[in-house]
């Protein structure tokens, strides 16, 4: 029988390789939930919750008290009716990335149980993603040596923090084009212009010759007007993220007309709602990438099922793994950079 017997957490914190800097924001360590769920049968499914405050309001010390909650809420039901536990677990509105640990270790657990891994119970769609590796924002030099050890690394495509300062980001832009060219870039302001700000930067960028595969969350996570003027004045495709936080949020996007992409994370919607946006998405003929917070392997892991599941997305930005010191790989997929495969 697959009966959950029990739901624990646990605090990890894992430090970053070096210092992780988007707009207004400067990230040295993260700490992360474990999620285990125990069944009846001694079998265990394992899940990790990263929370953000920026993002979702979350706290860890909040979240860390959910423990009992989790348990009162699920403990005793079936991991083989998982989406009865989803429907369940869909009350944590407030705590996203608790309810994404949550519900992936549901269905890690039930993988383990009748031996089919996760990716084939979402549909096995693909056996190979290809990820990204971010700059984040730093000096000119900083940010061009960034894109060369990317680009060694075997990288092809390259995520760009920017939105602190709009000169510096654009000759960033340009400096980083000319050591890594034959690459596709996407471009994150994280909520860092004003829709003005974000058209000058396309603008020039566009003039330049350099071609943007995605420009992400220009504007401010509450400006949908913002983002909608920018989609309409940009000569590069434009991606909703803080601003697409769950199915209601993407159901308002698509409504106005307001982006091109879709940025899921696992962390802000949790599995439930991110399998909804999918299927809203592909319906309004739109795009998807796939992106994470600061999941380590055992995070990242789930977001990399759920893709190769789903087959769903244009880009992965699924890097945070790669810029994190962890002392054991936890992952059920494997890495040949800049490949995760099963």
């Amino acid at each position: 029988m697959g009966k959950i017997k029990s739901v624990k957490f646990i605090l990890n914190k894992f430090d970053y390789v070096k210092p992780f800097h988007i707009t207004n924001n400067v990230s040295y360590d993260t700490q992360n939930i474990e999620v285990v769920v125990e069944l009846e049968n001694g079998i265990k499914g394992y899940g990790e919750a990263s929370p953000s405050f920026r993002v979702n309001g979350e706290k860890v010390s909040a979240l860390m008290g959910f423990e009992s909650v989790v348990n009162e809420m699920i403990v005793g039901m079936d991991v083989r009716n998982y989406r009865q536990i989803f429907d369940i677990t869909d009350k944590l509105f407030g705590a996203p990335s608790i309810k994404a640990a949550v519900q992936y270790a549901v269905l890690d657990a039930f993988s383990e149980e009748i031996g089919t891994p996760v990716y084939q119970i979402l549909g096995g769609a693909k056996t190979k993603i290809e990820t990204d590796y971010t700059v984040s924002i730093g000096t000119l030099e900083e940010r061009v040596e960034d894109a060369k050890s990317i680009v060694e690394r075997g990288h092809r495509v390259i995520k760009i923090k920017v939105g602190e300062n709009l000169e510096e980001d654009i000759e960033a832009i340009k400096a980083i084009y000319e050591v890594s060219k034959g690459c596709k870039y996407i471009v994150d302001a994280n909520t860092g212009y004003t829709p003005k700000q974000a058209v000058k930067f396309v603008t020039e960028i566009y003039r330049s010759g350099i071609d943007i595969s995605v420009f992400e969350q220009p504007v401010g996570m509450h400006d949908i007007d913002g983002l909608k003027y920018v989609r309409w004045n940009s000569p590069f495709p434009v991606a909703a993220d803080e601003s697409a936080r769950t199915k209601y949020d993407v159901m308002r996007l698509i409504k106005e007309e307001a982006v091109d992409y879709i940025n899921i994370k696992l962390m802000k919607s949790g599995i439930s709602d991110a399998l909804a946006i999918v299927e809203m998405v592909k319906a309004a003929n739109l795009r998807l990438m796939l992106g994470c917070m600061a999941e380590s392997s055992l995070g990242v892991n789930q977001s990399v099922h759920f893709a190769l599941g789903t087959g769903a997305f244009d880009f992965h930005d699924l890097d945070s793994p790669l810029m994190l010191k962890e002392p054991q790989f936890r992952g059920k997929y494997k890495v040949d950079v800049p490949y995760y495969y099963i």
